[in-house]
């Protein structure tokens, strides 16, 4: 059963993105003493919040987005047996863009060369 969620007002529901588990010089960390990344993946956001005037200021962020966010920024919640975070929109620090896309420049040629 799938559940469908539709976060309120300026809420964005992230998935985090876990990193590929790394053992250095063969010891390997205990998922308990690991930190939890603050990467993730907007799977869902409202339609923004309310100005005074009325009319609705929309968000930045969009679903698909790799979000960077702080560690005590959110609240966790748990869906069908799936780990979700939810936050407001202003609680993200920062869109994560590849850099493949911005590593050209606009007329095509590259610098320094």
């Amino acid at each position: 059963m799938t559940t469908n969620i539709r976060p309120l007002h300026d809420r964005v529901i992230v998935r985090r993105i876990e990193e590929a588990e790394q053992a250095r010089g063969g010891i390997i960390i205990p998922d308990s003493a690991k930190e939890k990344p603050q990467e993730g993946e907007v799977i869902a956001a409202g339609e923004g919040k309310y100005t005074k005037d009325g009319t609705r200021q929309a968000l930045d962020v969009k679903v698909g987005d790799r979000v960077l966010f702080g560690k005590y920024t959110s609240s966790e919640i748990r869906i069908d047996g799936e780990e979700l975070l939810i936050m407001r929109e202003d609680e993200i620090l920062g869109i994560i863009t590849r850099a493949g896309a911005a590593a050209g420049s606009a007329d095509g040629k590259k610098r320094g060369k």
